[in-house]
């Protein structure tokens, strides 16, 4: 059986776009309560009856939560143009080599919008 599951984590943080046009008002100084899901997809262990322990997750994505929680994120490398999409594949590029189920990483930066990542 192929199956999908998720697990949310969420963390703050500011943040400025340097490439937008003059007065956008992201290129300001802001910050954000982001949420970042993780999808993992592949074949449920037919004797344990899951794809993967939810705390396999959780520690996977620890080191990577407290590089950015209540950090500036034009700070990180690889994050000095930190929109969605960057941050969705920055954390791809974080995860997927320890994380081989790895199938999607969401950004939500607000309640209403965000970003879908799927891999390179």
């Amino acid at each position: 059986m192929i199956t999908t599951l998720f697990k949310d984590f969420q963390f703050e943080a500011a943040h400025r776009l340097p490439n937008v046009a003059k007065g956008h008002k992201c290129g300001r100084l802001h910050g954000h309560s982001f949420t970042v899901r993780l999808e993992v997809t592949g074949e449920v262990d037919p004797h344990q009856g899951w794809l993967i322990d939810f705390s396999k997750l959780k520690e996977a994505f620890q080191p990577i939560w407290q590089c950015l929680d209540h950090h500036y994120l034009n700070d990180i490398p690889g994050l000095e143009n930190p929109t969605s999409e960057i941050l969705a594949s920055w954390i791809w590029k974080q995860l997927k080599p320890e994380l081989a189920e790895l199938s999607a990483v969401i950004i939500k930066e607000t309640c209403s919008a965000g970003c879908i990542y799927k891999g390179e």
